[in-house]
């Protein structure tokens, strides 16, 4: 038993899927598979149930995953206090994240930052992406994780990941029991949607609009949690990223595949191409060691 495969045991337990499982550890799917399948043998028992559709921790495995959470955050905590103190940095770090971008849990990457660089003096701005892409571009942030590909000029960007967008609809309307909906389904339906400075209304915006839909938007939020709670109260649906609608708050509501033509939710890092400073260098290493290169 090692620290990767307890990680892909705890990323196959979140996920629930082995494709997001090994997209989010950054190894194929079948390699995380492998290292699963090898440390079952080893324990001797099932850690997961596994259907076409979905995958399930066993009781086994659900008795492993507290000490394999444990185990890997106090590697965690002992690789931070090696860097710490081996590798002294200061300056300042100024980084904008767009709100609830899933694939990249930008909190957590900063408070491990902060943990092995102390000295540095981080400010953050949370913001919608393309007024992000803005604060890049005049220089006022050094980073900014994103979830638009356009509008981005000379900015290079690296892509984290993407997932597809689903509709969430209340609970027992029409369309909450479709495996898929089509675009005519969604024509002159009362939507809900967040503010069109975030990446998650402009993309909505843009596919019905590509895909000749007149979308009305009824109710305009400034938080996902008030729109699950208005989609819940029956108010109207929503076309969000598939992440949005695991969250728990999303219980009850109906969760449909939208067309195969729909547009993806695509999570990007932007970085100042004026220079990248080392606490800029040293975060994106944080963030992914092995996948930083600029998306064409």
């Amino acid at each position: 038993m090692d620290l990767r495969q307890l990680a892909y045991v705890v990323a196959l337990a979140d996920e629930r899927h082995f494709t997001r499982a090994a997209a989010l550890s950054g190894v194929s799917q079948s390699g995380l598979s492998a290292a699963i399948r090898t440390l079952e043998t080893e324990l001797g028992t099932e850690l997961f149930h596994r259907t076409s559709r979905r995958v399930e921790p066993t009781p086994a495995g659900l008795a492993l995953l507290p000490h394999a959470r444990e185990l890997l955050a106090r590697a965690g905590t002992a690789r931070d206090a090696v860097v710490q103190a081996t590798q002294a940095l200061s300056g300042s770090l100024r980084v904008g994240a767009e709100q609830c971008l899933g694939l990249l849990d930008v909190s957590s990457a900063l408070e491990r930052f902060h943990r092995r660089h102390p000295e540095v003096e981080i400010t953050f701005r949370q913001a919608g992406s393309h007024a992000l892409l803005e604060l890049v571009r005049d220089g006022e942030l050094d980073l900014a994780v994103v979830a638009t590909t356009e509008h981005l000029g000379a900015l290079p960007r690296t892509e984290v990941g993407r997932e597809p967008l689903i509709l969430l609809t209340p609970p027992g309307h029409p369309l909450a029991a479709r495996a898929e909906v089509g675009w005519d389904d969604l024509a002159d339906r009362a939507f809900i949607d967040v503010d069109p400075s975030w990446a998650m209304r402009t993309v909505a915006d843009a596919a019905c609009a590509g895909a000749g839909i007149h979308r009305r938007v009824r109710f305009t939020v400034g938080d996902v949690h008030t729109l699950l709670d208005l989609i819940g109260r029956g108010l109207g649906t929503a076309i969000v990223p598939r992440h949005v609608g695991q969250k728990p708050q999303a219980a009850g509501l109906g969760r449909v595949a939208l067309p195969p033509d729909a547009p993806e939710w695509v999570v990007s890092l932007v970085v100042d191409p004026r220079g990248r400073s080392a606490p800029t260098r040293h975060l994106l290493d944080l963030l992914d060691p092995g996948a930083l290169e600029p998306t064409g």
